[in-house]
């Protein structure tokens, strides 16, 4: 939305400067983009008079000036075909940057011909003031030498440039802008309401409306012998101003209220109606030639207006060309309705018509308006194309709203921390134009017509803050704490939390053992080291440092069956002792459940290594460490049943954790009754995970083509692990292998003594496109040499 500051004043009487306008319309909520000052760019540019103008001894077209300036007498040598003795000109100095010619003039005077040459005048085109390029621009002759160009040229007007936004269609009318800045405290609002135009006879032109929901109020009015010339030059010189390029008196003026109040009109040739205008739907099959050279289908949800010839305009968004107004046209229809918002931007979405009155209906113009914008235009069209006006015509009624807005003056106090005064907020109120009903503590305020977002209080207390100043709101500050809050933790202490928080959500209970035990015990989970014997103990069986936290749970559990507990999940979150130096204590996260036993036949039981391998991923996945990363061999350690568990490594040095079940013969030299089964992760031997950039989840990786699966079954060695052949598998094609599963391993007739049949399943996920036989068996030869490779298996025949 643009409109200059000479237009702003005709409805806000004020004496601030532009930089206060603007800063009023900054504390209003009027985002300014951009303020076009042409006085600013034509700053250099000023009248000068020409005494003699001779012509060039070496040039026809040429002429030699003598021009008086404010720099004083010059000699400039002009092409120009008007350059004359005694004309009013405009100078342009040695140096001069010249807008409409995108270049600077010589800072020294340069010789034309054989004649010297100190400056320029220009025409209007070159100054971009203008399309007049035949000759230099021509000034009356009472302007004073020195005057500036802009001011000479009218202009001197900023045109200020603003966002709108999508709840205040107000703003677009320059009535409107002035309102809220006069309420902002720029200066005094001038309500210019227009005078009711007295027709002179009936109006000739029938209105029905035949789709009361898509405009349910149309107001027109005939002239007749309306001389449709050029609007006056006041009026073209604002709409050039915020570049809209006069076109006739007729157009110009209904442009002119649509920006001056908000308020699109359409005027018809009276002449090309065919019986009544009726506002009605569309219906299949019916076109429109627009005023844009474009033919519209029409369908049956958009608002047309029509008259016994067919559809001659799209309600709220544009006219038709078969009764558009030309320099012939003496009788003029005009056309002041209200369309429904979504009606309109629905047309003008399937249509794409771009138009000021769809930008204007498709947000709300004022329902109000409709006879106030018909009279204005009736003034200026009487004023400036004579003629004789009818009676308005009204079909329909104006939608309005006869709720009241319940406004607690507390609110002001409670919602933002000012303190007003009633006189105070009445004013602001009243500017806005709302009506007031004072009920005392509570107002019950008539919302203007032209405000559609006055629901609530609350809302009343948005205005009454924005028009005082949100740099007016009270700053507080948050009362300081007693003692610092801060927290500050290491990265291994935010695993432990994190570790502690999973198993207890998964069922788990916490204990905090000794980190002592009997060195017996120590022994049997990889202990017992003299270096690690207590001199001192607290009790004589606890006289080593633990190498393990599992025994201390183990005891626990049995401690817990040994009262009637049935089955318990512990964990424990500490350190154990390998040896004495300082880099020998790690922290662990330990788990251990000691199963009921069930009452079954098949004496099934409710927890096993299975159990244990998925909490401990759980965990490990709470870390920020993907599970697929690791490796699962073998356990590592004696305390560990060989034949369910299995501990997980990081590449082939690094041992994170164990998981399974324990040793029953270990179990038994402690006094546990098994089976137990738990994990212990070494939370010191994790790597570091790069911190996520963002909290928000990763870009749905969605599969748009079938998965293919295919199955190998490998002959190892027996000492060969299922889990390195799965690596070497999925490793083969890390793009198109998503998942690897061992589903059976085989060993008896058919296998060589010593060696073993693991078969494995593995899961191809075509990208892009599907894939051809050729590439699954690139691929599946590329899994067999992996897998060659990595283990020495070979494919079973």
């Amino acid at each position: 939305m643009k409109y200059p500051l000479s237009w702003l004043k005709d409805y806000l009487s004020t004496s601030a400067s532009l930089d206060e306008i603007l800063g009023f319309m900054l504390k209003a909520g009027l985002e300014v983009e951009h303020v076009d000052n042409p006085a600013e760019d034509l700053a250099a540019f000023t009248v000068a008079k020409v005494k003699t103008a001779e012509p060039h001894p070496d040039a026809d077209k040429l002429r030699i000036c003598t021009v008086e300036t404010v720099d004083g007498e010059k000699q400039i040598v002009c092409g120009a075909p008007n350059a004359r003795a005694g004309m009013t000109a405009i100078y342009a100095p040695l140096g001069t940057y010249i807008p409409g010619l995108d270049f600077s003039l010589d800072k020294k005077p340069r010789k034309i011909r054989g004649v010297e040459s100190s400056g320029m005048m220009c025409s209007t085109k070159e100054l971009n003031a203008g399309e007049d390029h035949d000759g230099i621009a021509d000034l009356d002759a009472s302007i004073p030498l020195g005057t500036p160009a802009a001011q000479a040229l009218g202009l001197d007007d900023p045109v200020i440039d603003f966002e709108v936004t999508p709840n205040r269609p107000d703003w677009l009318g320059v009535k409107g802008i002035a309102r809220d800045l006069a309420a902002a405290g720029a200066g005094l609002f001038l309500d210019d309401s227009v005078k009711k135009v007295s027709g002179g006879y009936d109006c000739p032109v029938e209105i029905k409306l035949d789709a009361p929901d898509a405009c349910p109020v149309f107001a027109g009015a005939l002239v007749k012998g309306v001389k449709n010339g050029p609007s006056p030059d006041w009026m073209q010189a604002r709409l050039k101003a915020i570049g809209i390029t006069p076109k006739s008196l007729l157009v110009d003026i209904t442009n002119y209220i649509s920006i001056d109040r908000a308020r699109p009109l359409h005027v018809y040739d009276a002449d090309k109606l065919k019986g009544p205008v009726r506002a009605r739907l569309g219906e299949q099959g019916e076109t429109l030639e627009a005023l844009d050279g474009k033919t519209y289908d029409i369908t049956a949800d958009m608002c047309v207006i029509a008259d016994d010839s067919g559809v001659i305009g799209l309600g709220g968004v544009m006219g038709g060309e078969s009764t558009a107004v030309t320099d012939e046209t003496v009788n003029v229809f005009i056309e002041s309705a209200w369309f429904d918002p979504l009606r309109t931007a629905k047309t003008g979405r399937v249509t794409g018509i771009i138009s000021d009155a769809r930008y204007r209906f498709e947000r709300g113009v004022d329902p109000q308006s409709c006879l106030e914008g018909l009279n204005l235009a009736l003034k200026l069209i009487l004023e400036y194309g004579g003629g004789t006006a009818s009676k308005a015509n009204l079909a329909g009624e104006a939608p309005r709203t006869e709720d009241k807005v319940e406004f607690h003056k507390r609110d002001v106090a409670r919602l933002t921390g000012l303190e007003l005064k009633s006189a105070a907020m009445k004013k602001t109120l009243k500017t806005l134009g709302f009506a007031i009903e004072d009920t005392g503590e509570t107002w019950l305020l008539d919302a203007p017509s032209w405000r559609f977002d006055m629901e609530q209080s609350a809302d009343i207390v948005e205005e009454i803050a924005r028009l005082e100043g949100y740099d007016a709101l009270p700053t507080l500050s948050l009362p300081a704490p007693e003692t610092s809050k801060r927290v500050v933790t290491t990265a291994l202490q935010d695993r432990v939390r994190t570790a502690r928080r999973t198993l207890a959500s998964r069922g788990f209970l916490e204990a905090v053992t000794w980190s002592f035990m009997p060195k017996a015990q120590a022994k049997l989970f990889g202990g017992g080291e003299g270096v690690l014997t207590v001199a001192n103990p607290v009790a004589s069986e606890l006289n080593q440092m633990r190498p393990s936290v599992l025994a201390n749970l183990a005891t626990a559990a049995q401690k817990g069956a040994d009262n009637g507990e049935r089955e318990l999940r512990l964990f424990e979150a500490g350190p154990i002792y390998l040896n004495d130096g300082p880099k020998d204590q790690r922290t662990v996260v330990s788990a251990l459940v000691r199963p009921a036993k069930t009452r079954h036949w098949q004496g099934s039981e409710s927890y096993d290594a299975y159990a244990a391998k998925a909490d401990l991923f759980a965990v490990l996945e709470a870390l920020g460490q993907p599970p697929e990363r690791f490796q699962i061999e073998g356990p590592r350690q004696k305390h560990w049943h060989p034949g369910q568990s299995a501990c997980l490594k990081l590449g082939p040095k690094v041992t994170i954790a164990h998981f399974g079940a324990l040793h029953p013969g270990v179990l038994k030299q402690i006094g546990v009754d098994g089976p137990a089964y738990g994990f212990e992760l070494n939370l010191n031997a994790l790597p570091q995970m790069k911190a996520k950039a963002t909290k928000t989840k990763a870009v749905l990786d969605k599969a748009d083509l079938t998965p293919i699966h295919r199955d190998f079954a490998f002959v190892v060695t027996e000492d060969i692990a299922a889990g390195a052949i799965v690596k070497a598998a999925k490793g083969a094609d890390k793009t198109l292998i998503t998942d690897t599963t061992v589903f059976d391993v085989y060993q008896g007739t058919g296998i060589e003594e010593g060696h073993k049949s693991v078969a494995i399943e593995v899961t191809l996920q075509p990208k892009g496109e599907a894939l051809k036989d050729k590439d699954i068996e690139a691929i599946s030869d590329k899994i067999i040499k992996a897998v060659a490779k990595a283990t020495g298996g070979v494919l079973r025949g």
